[in-house]
């Protein structure tokens, strides 16, 4: 992969941390929801911005 220049960069940082902001978000919905669908909900999508964060984060190791 070519090296990232610094827009670019600067784009994945600010990518990486909105992830991790609706991460944080969600994993707080999920704990205060009461509905079991609805917390399942809110679970599943933090782990995806999880796990989204963590596939972008693997651009800045290589």
């Amino acid at each position: 992969m070519p090296d990232l220049n610094q827009v670019e960069l600067q784009n994945l940082r600010h990518l990486i941390g909105a992830h991790e902001t609706a991460y944080q978000k969600l994993n707080t919905f999920s704990s205060q929801a009461v509905d079991p669908q609805i917390k399942q909900m809110f679970a599943k999508s933090a782990q995806d911005a999880l796990n989204t964060k963590q596939k972008l984060l693997s651009f800045l190791n290589n």
